[in-house]
């Protein structure tokens, strides 16, 4: 194969590059065959000692499409190829042409050409990255230069591996058009639907070379045939007429393209086309849906020799012929009826858009409304007017200083629990109480001795003066001790510390009576609920609703109404009413301040009245003269 190829192209030693590049334009054969011609077109015209093309593959490596001259099946890889393979990815990853000494461990001292090879990526789509080596001797720079500029052009002449099969599509393409056309311009010369089918007919049973051609209408649930090729009559009690009716109906409820005899790939049901093709032939069956605005309305039915079954070309071409003269036949057939045949198609129509499976989502859509208007006006539901609340304590047990002093301790912060008589709330400093305690004590000690003398020496009056000191000393002392028992701050209730934040005050000065600690007991939480003014007159005693807190979200307290202000006041820029409700439940967590949303049930209401009577409300405001 070697000598044939060089014998080849060593004949158009004198031939032009143009010359050869239009024989290679002219070749007809395998894609590998056609790199392995313009390889050695190349090599020749550049006076390259040998070429191949090699492709990067992340899977396979690098891959040898083509290599000029051949190689023998079973021999190794010449020095020049194996050192392109090395070098492939560089000139890849730099998309240039990339030129380096071949390496010749056997290169004599004497030799006058120095051996190179040429990398020059390659950029082709059906390929992908490669690159095309050459093997090429240069005694000089000048040479190589010259060399080089030549096989720079190969990125060009392979141009042409992906022109030809472009043309060749592009033919191949014009050609179906063609036909489809002819088709189209048989159909549009006629004006009735009868005389249309039957010219549809006979033209493609001429150019796809069929026996018989057949083309039928969905009329109803079932697909009759209207126009058979070569036939101008025909009665619909005959046997084939019904065999292929039954073809049709099978392509027709499937929507797909029949073929008989099928493929072993086939996935669609050929039982009709099956006995069609056996009891009129054998023939090869093509059955192809005729569809308008994505929906089947008839079936076109090919027939001729099994020996001639429908190519896949065929079956491309006579595709688009359905297609451009789908529109033109199902005009005709709607129009050429009489007027009470178009009014009651145009009915059935109608009524298959509004009860039919089609735009599912839209009478959806119109259903769940119509529903949702007559919900809402003869629907009922609890009516519950939201207002916000805040929780408050019935009383509150405050815990004054006993006495002037200075705090030494604080026990609790804000928030926290205590019980009545047990837990001290903080402490006052009883230093200076003590040292006056002593000095009571030390003075009543003082007049006692007064009271002894004077009983001694005879001095009535002197003992009875100096008893009535001591006594009135004594009574200090009983007031000191007081105040001392009373420096321990305790609250007499159980409940909750609502104020006595103290903790950064301790040493600070205090005065008898100033509020230190307020304890909140539990059982005496209420929630005062802010009604708008438009709401309140729908508010009446005892009616029951349910809070829930800002805190605590998940959980819902049931009250009840107990008392409603007669007063309006202005809270946060609005006029509000405040509702005062019984809690018929107390959690641990709850504390006097928390805030959140309370719902009253007022009674049952038409929805459509709940959702819209702010606004009919405000309406008639405006409207109001």
């Amino acid at each position: 194969m070697k000598h044939s190829q060089n014998n080849q192209f060593r004949k158009h030693q004198n031939s032009t590059a143009a010359e050869l590049i239009d024989q290679l334009d002219g070749f007809d054969g395998s894609p590998g065959q056609f790199l392995q011609n313009i390889l050695a077109v190349q090599c020749f015209l550049s006076q390259a000692d040998a070429g191949a093309i090699l492709r990067s593959n992340e899977e396979r490596g690098v891959e040898v499409l083509a290599v000029y001259p051949p190689l023998e099946k079973g021999a190794t890889a010449p020095v020049w190829l194996s050192q392109s393979v090395d070098i492939i990815r560089d000139a890849l990853s730099e998309d240039v042409v990339v030129v380096k000494p071949l390496d010749q461990p056997n290169q004599g001292k004497d030799s006058q050409a120095q051996g190179y090879l040429l990398v020059c990526p390659l950029k082709l789509a059906d390929i992908g990255p490669a690159v095309a080596a050459f093997l090429i001797q240069a005694r000089n720079e000048a040479i190589l230069d010259q060399k080089r500029e030549k096989l720079e052009l190969f990125a060009k002449l392979l141009g042409l591996l992906e022109v030809r099969p472009m043309k060749q599509r592009q033919l191949e393409g014009l050609r179906q058009l063609q036909r489809a056309i002819e088709t189209l311009s048989v159909i549009n010369r006629q004006n009735r639907f009868a005389s249309a089918a039957m010219a549809f007919c006979n033209e493609v049973a001429s150019q796809w070379q069929c026996e018989r051609a057949s083309v039928g209408f969905l009329r109803g649930r079932y697909v009759q045939l209207k126009a058979m090729s070569h036939t101008e009559d025909f009665s619909r009690k005959m046997k084939l007429v019904e065999d292929i009716e039954s073809t049709m109906e099978e392509c027709l409820d499937q929507d797909v393209e029949i073929v008989s005899p099928a493929s072993k790939e086939a996935t669609y049901i050929v039982r009709a086309a099956d006995q069609l093709s056996s009891h009129y032939g054998p023939l090869a069956v093509l059955s192809l849906p005729l569809r308008r605005d994505g929906e089947a309305i008839g079936v076109v039915t090919l027939e001729r020799p099994i020996e001639k079954a429908f190519s896949l070309g065929e079956i491309e071409t006579f595709r688009l012929t359905c297609e451009l003269c789908t529109a033109r036949l199902a005009s005709l057939y709607e129009h050429d009826q009489w007027v009470g045949a178009r009014a009651a198609a145009r009915a059935r129509s109608l009524m298959a858009e509004l009860l039919g499976p089609k735009h599912t989502w839209a009478k959806v859509g119109v259903i769940v409304s119509f529903a949702a208007i007559l919900f809402l006006i003869f629907g009922k539901g609890q009516f519950r007017i939201k207002a916000p609340f805040v929780l408050e304590a019935t009383y509150q047990q405050v815990v004054p200083a006993p006495f002037d002093g200075y705090i030494k301790s604080v026990e609790v912060e804000i928030g926290e629990m205590v019980k009545g008589d047990k837990s001290i709330l903080g402490k006052l400093d009883t230093s200076e109480l003590r040292l006056r305690l002593a000095a009571a004590k030390a003075e009543k000690h003082g007049y006692l001795k007064q009271a002894s003398a004077a009983m001694r020496d005879g001095e009535t009056a002197q003992a009875q003066i100096a008893q009535a000191n001591a006594d009135k000393a004594s009574a200090q002392i009983d007031l000191l001790n007081y105040l001392i028992d009373q420096a321990s701050l305790i609250s007499p209730t159980s409940g909750t510390v609502v104020k006595g934040d103290l903790k950064r005050e301790i040493g600070a000065p205090v005065k008898t009576g100033d509020v230190l600690f307020e304890v909140a007991p539990l059982d005496s939480l209420r929630a005062e609920l802010l009604i708008a003014e438009d709401e309140i007159f729908d508010i009446k005693l005892n009616q029951q609703g349910y809070l829930a807190t800002a805190s605590y979200p998940g959980q819902r307290i049931k009250f009840v109404v107990e008392r409603i202000n007669p007063m309006a006041e202005v809270v946060k820029q609005r006029n509000v009413f405040k509702v005062r409700v019984q809690l018929l439940e107390i959690h641990p967590w709850m504390r006097p301040g928390m805030e959140g949303v309370a719902k009253v049930s007022v009674g049952k209401r038409h929805y459509i009245w709940i959702w819209t009577r702010k606004i009919v409300n405000w309406v008639r405001m405006k409207l109001w003269l």
